[in-house]
C-alpha cells in the first residue's frame, strides 16, 4: 500500500505472487495528523476482504535513504496494522517507495491517462509499483538448479 497524506493507494498480487495490480483507493479519515485508527480499521477490513496474508507498505524514505518525518509516519502505521493484524497471522512488510508515485504517474501518462483521470487512480498504481518492486524482490527461484536473472 501507498500511505499518502489524502489517500491510501492498495494494490493486491495474484495467487502465485507473480504480478501486482491497482486495486483501489481509500479516502484518508480525518486530518493528516490524526491518530491513524480510521485508516487502519479501514486498511484491516481491505485486506480482510482481499483475504491476504502479507502486507507490505511503502516507506517514504529521504532520497539519501534516511527515514525522515515521512517515513516515521509511515512506520508509526505499520506498528498499528501489526497490533491489528499479525493476532490474525497476516504480517506486515515495509519496502522503499522512492520514486514509486513518479513511475506510476509515467506509466498511467504513457497508457494515455490525463489530468484529473490520473491522480483519481496515481495512488493505487503507486501501490502497484511498489507491490511489484517486494514481488521480485522475494520471489524464490522454483525448483532444483533454477536462477533468476
Amino acid at each position: 500500500m501507498d500511505l499518502g497524506t489524502r489517500r491510501i493507494g492498495l494494490a493486491r498480487s495474484d495467487r502465485s505472487r507473480t504480478l501486482a495490480s491497482p486495486w483501489q483507493v481509500l479516502p484518508r479519515q480525518g486530518d493528516a495528523e490524526g491518530d491513524g485508527e480510521g485508516d487502519a480499521r479501514a486498511i484491516v477490513s481491505a485486506a480482510r476482504e482481499a483475504e491476504v496474508n502479507v502486507v507490505v507498505v511503502g516507506l517514504p524514505l529521504s532520497l539519501d535513504g534516511s527515514r525522515g518525518p515521512a517515513a516515521q509516519r509511515a512506520l508509526d502505521e505499520v506498528a498499528t496494522l501489526r497490533r491489528m493484524l499479525e493476532p490474525e497471522g497476516i504480517t506486515v512488510e515495509t519496502v522503499d517507495e522512492r520514486f514509486t508515485t513518479t513511475s506510476a504517474h509515467a506509466a498511467l501518462a504513457e497508457a494515455g491517462r490525463r489530468g484529473r483521470e490520473r491522480r483519481a487512480v496515481v495512488d493505487a498504481a503507486a501501490a502497484a509499483v511498489l507491490l511489484q518492486a517486494w514481488l521480485d524482490a522475494t520471489r524464490r527461484p522454483v525448483g532444483p538448479g533454477s536462477a533468476r536473472a
